[in-house]
């Protein structure tokens, strides 16, 4: 019934490098184990990049906030985008509509002149 996967730890490699325990070198086997097999649909997700922050120094609150900023700064990004857009569109529009009338506005002066 319980089908979670173990947590993750840190273990000791034997050359003394700690390492976490679901991303070990093919070469280790710890001691009184059966190699676990592992498919791809049942392994966990990629930890990279919280893995680099927090190694470097970044606290969890930063990882945190970059897991929710993140798509918040694309959202507004892409809304300030679609804004500009539009500003583009109906400036475009505006100008084509000066044209026309100042084109229209020159053929009648030149049609007038003319008679």
């Amino acid at each position: 019934m319980n089908n979670l996967p173990e947590p993750v730890r840190v273990v000791q490699l034997p050359d003394g490098t700690p390492a976490y325990s679901d991303h070990l070198p093919a070469t280790y086997q710890p001691a009184n184990t059966a190699p676990q097999v592992i498919h791809v649909h049942q392994a966990p997700p990629d930890r990279t990049v919280q893995r680099l922050a927090l190694g470097s120094g970044v606290g969890a609150g930063a990882v945190a906030a970059g897991v929710y900023f993140g798509p918040l700064l694309v959202g507004v990004l892409t809304a300030i985008a679609a804004n500009l857009a539009l500003l583009a569109l109906v400036a475009s529009a505006c100008a084509w509509g000066v044209v026309t009338v100042v084109k229209s506005v020159s053929d009648t002066k030149t049609a007038r002149k003319r008679r």
